[in-house]
Parts: structure tokens; sequence; C-alpha cells
């Protein structure tokens, strides 16, 4: 069964690249600024959280260690751009099976795809935004080159992630419509529960007798933070405790996600 399901998607390989890039043509159509927009809606939270939590409320981030860099933005960008790509798809991911249901119900090919297809073109997205990012830090004078391999070795990780949570709500959606309200919400205390606009050690390390802060690292997000700006911001290699986990974490989110998938995807035709 799995070995029909895997040669399946290798032979419907064209077909993911046209949706992906399908998705990519739609997504600015008819916009004035197009792509542009890609870059400008990160930017404007950038400024937005920066005035409010840097200016207002005074959170300082840390000095990088060892790159020496003390800026709010980069240090908020280099967690802000993860934490948007895990957003943008799974609320994209979400409505892909609703969104095609007309393809669904004339023509059979793997399902998974339609969500695939919307989660590697905000894939794409999310590498213009990095890249943006590092040309920034490098006019900034942080030379983070050589750090781009771990760069890229985290976002590989954190797509695996995005795809696999992507897999089960974009599912259940079309079983449930009420989980796409509940997971706005969700996804609301979920931003605000992982140190994307403040820094870790914000957190108390224990509070009433609980080791806070270690209870928060096994929020997988929080960990995507931090490696992130250990590659980008502090320039050094996250610990291999934190990389082992993501990997771990990330593999089986998606092997669980491709499961309730296979077993959900029967009936979407009529439920459709």
């Amino acid at each position: 069964m799995h070995r029909v399901k895997a040669a399946e998607l290798v032979s419907s390989r064209e077909l993911m690249v046209n949706l992906t890039l399908r998705e990519l043509r739609g997504k600015y159509k008819r916009s004035v600024l197009g792509w542009t927009w890609s870059l400008l809606n990160p930017l404007a939270s950038m400024v937005i959280f920066t005035i409010v939590f840097s200016f207002f409320l005074k959170v300082k981030p840390p000095v990088g260690d060892p790159s020496g860099l003390h800026n709010f933005a980069f240090f908020l960008l280099c967690g802000m751009l993860p934490w948007n790509f895990l957003n943008n798809g799974m609320m994209g991911g979400m409505s892909a099976l609703i969104g095609n249901a007309n393809l669904i119900k004339k023509v059979y090919f793997p399902r998974e795809i339609l969500v695939s297809a919307v989660v590697a073109a905000f894939d794409v997205s999310f590498l213009i935004e990095m890249g943006v990012l590092a040309a920034a830090l490098l006019v900034a004078g942080n030379f983070m080159i050589p750090w781009i391999p771990v760069a890229l070795f985290i976002i590989a990780v954190l797509t695996m992630f995005v795809l696999g949570i992507a897999l089960v709500v974009s599912v259940l959606n079309v079983y449930f419509r009420d989980v796409q309200h509940l997971v706005g919400i969700l996804m609301m205390l979920w931003f605000y529960g992982t140190p994307i606009v403040y820094p870790i050690t914000y957190v108390p390390k224990e509070w009433k007798g609980l080791p806070l802060r270690h209870i928060y690292t096994f929020n997988p997000m929080v960990r995507f933070a931090e490696t992130m700006r250990d590659a980008l911001y502090d320039l050094r290699i996250p610990s291999w405790n934190d990389t082992l986990f993501l990997v771990v974490v990330s593999v089986a989110t998606l092997a669980l996600g491709m499961w309730v998938f296979s077993k959900l995807e029967g009936r979407l035709a009529e439920e459709l």
C-alpha cells in the first residue's frame, strides 16, 4: 500500500510542479505591487512589532554571541520569517482541498499534492524573504555566508514540519468546517507562546516549582526560532540537541500527517 502511494506521488511530480507554479502565479494576480507584497508584509510586521515591543515595552534583544550584533529588527526577523512560513503554510494548506473541490471530484490523483503545492509555493516566498534578510545582515556587517547551509537545513526541516501539520488540518477541515476557526485562535495563542517578539530569557526559569523555560522548549517553534537565530544572528552552530529534536519531531509530524490524510481521504469527493 505504501509502495503504491509512493509510486503515485513520484509519477505525479509534474502535476506537483504545475500546481505549485499555479499557486505562485495566482498569489498576487492583478495586484499592482505583485511579489513586492511578499517583502512588504513581513517588513510591515517588523516595523509594528519593533515600535511596540522595542520602543514602548522596552524589550531588549540579546547581543549576538559571538557576532556582537545587537539589533531588535534582525533578531525579530530571524524568528518572525520562520513563523510566517508556518502560519501561511498551515492556513493556505488548510483550504487547499476545499478550494479545489471541483478538481477532486472530476479526476483522480494523489490529493496530498494539492496541499504540498500550497506549502511549496509559500516555501518559495519564504526563501526569497530569507534571502533579503541575509543581504540586509551582510550590509549591517554580520558576515553570515558560511552559515547559509545551516539555515537552509533548518528551512528543509521546518518544511517537513509545516507540511505534516498542513496535511492534518486540510483533511480535517473538509469534514469539520469549524477547524479553520479553531486553528486561527490556536495560532494566535501559539505565536505569543513562542519567543518571536521577545527573547526566551524573558521566560522565567521556574514558575510555581515548574521548570517553565525548559517546558517552553518542547514547543518546536521555539527551537526553530532559536536555531535560525543561532545561525544568522549569533553566527554559531545550533546545539545538536535542538537540531536532533527538530529533525525527529518534523519527521514524526510529516509521517503522522500522511497517515491521517490517508485514513480520511477516501470520502473527500463525497464530503466536498
